[in-house]
């Protein structure tokens, strides 16, 4: 008798389950948001929103108060999306979840990636000119050839 195995996992085969976008505050970031929340509405996929709280043992070590400054800001965006849904509802319908990770941009977005299974990650275009010469977290991001990435200017 020939039993058939059950197919295996394979990340965006049938379209994204689950898209992830990398949010820092930037502008960039929330149009890389508001691409990535279109993606997933039409695909009903769920949209992964992801912030990357900065590690800077440089400003703990002079008695800074980091982990206070970047949960403000993880808070603050939170705040910014729940308004954009609400404002969205009975209009679009949208699956999402904000997630936070601890470390530098791309390594907590390829974690964020890997944990979360995603099919997809969407990121906004960087905004800093230091970027051109030692490489963005999009660049990055693309050369780990993981996961399709879109980079939104």
């Amino acid at each position: 008798m020939n039993e058939q195995q059950p197919p295996q996992f394979e990340r965006g085969t049938d379209g994204p389950k689950v898209i992830v976008v990398g949010m820092d505050g930037s502008d960039s970031s929330f149009r890389a948001a508001a691409y990535a929340a279109g993606l997933a509405r039409r695909q009903n996929a769920l949209l992964a929103v992801v912030y990357v709280q900065p590690v800077m043992a440089a400003g703990t070590a002079l008695g800074v108060p980091v982990g206070e400054v970047t949960d403000e800001v993880a808070e603050g965006l939170i705040a910014e999306i729940r308004a954009g849904v609400e404002r969205a509802k009975g209009i679009y319908d949208l699956r999402w979840e904000f997630h936070t990770f601890r470390g530098d941009p791309y390594n907590g977005l390829v974690t964020a990636a890997d944990k979360l299974t995603a099919d997809a990650v969407v990121v906004g275009a960087s905004e800093q000119a230091g970027h051109r010469i030692i490489g963005s977290v999009a660049v990055r991001l693309v050369k780990a050839g993981r996961w399709p990435v879109t980079v939104v200017p």
